[in-house]
């Protein structure tokens, strides 16, 4: 899947179960709990940093993940 038809699928244009369970892989998230795998993230202004280096800064963490349709 390219990245123009990745960007589709995720932005979908209902919330339906068909459309939304694709995108659910709970098997694979860290237990409740457990500390998230560091990840690289990109600020608005496009510069890059991760999950880590933004834990260390702030004691309190917020990451938002999903599609809001």
């Amino acid at each position: 899947m390219n990245n123009s038809d990745l960007l589709t699928a995720y932005n979908y244009d209902e919330f339906t179960q068909a459309k939304v369970l694709p995108w659910l892989n709970f098997d694979n998230s860290p237990p409740l709990g457990e500390p998230a795998p560091d990840f690289p993230l990109w600020q608005l202004d496009g510069v890059a940093t991760t999950l880590g280096e933004i834990w260390r800064q702030n004691q309190l963490t917020v990451v938002e993940f999903g599609s809001f349709t």
